[in-house]
């Protein structure tokens, strides 16, 4: 589409191959894999003790201090989240009848 007022006879296709006017930087760099630095970071040790452990054992203490969030978090991660039932008793009592090719509802 040609600029507003512009002349759409001016406009000129890319050309095939190198075009000055592409800037050529393609699609951007793939972020790398999350679970691999994770693995990194979590998995380094200070003191004889691993990133996650000390991690884990901040939660426990924050968990035995009253820290519900921190309760919620440790709980959820060991045993996993807890699961909502819900019931759903549904009566209906629309009826609908065809009479001569028309839908009457009641």
């Amino acid at each position: 589409m040609s600029k507003k007022g512009g002349n759409p006879q001016n406009l000129v296709p890319f050309a095939k191959g190198e075009d000055p006017r592409r800037q050529g930087n393609g699609r951007k760099p793939k972020l790398p894999q999350v679970d691999v630095i994770m693995a990194e970071v979590l998995g380094e040790e200070k003191n004889d003790i691993t990133a996650a452990k000390a991690i884990l054992m901040a939660l426990l203490s924050k968990a035995t201090k009253g820290d519900v969030r921190a309760a919620e978090v440790l709980l959820d991660r060991a045993y996993g989240k807890a699961t909502t039932k819900i019931e759903a008793n549904v009566a209906t009592t629309k009826q609908v009848f065809v009479i001569g090719g028309q839908e009457i509802e009641l």
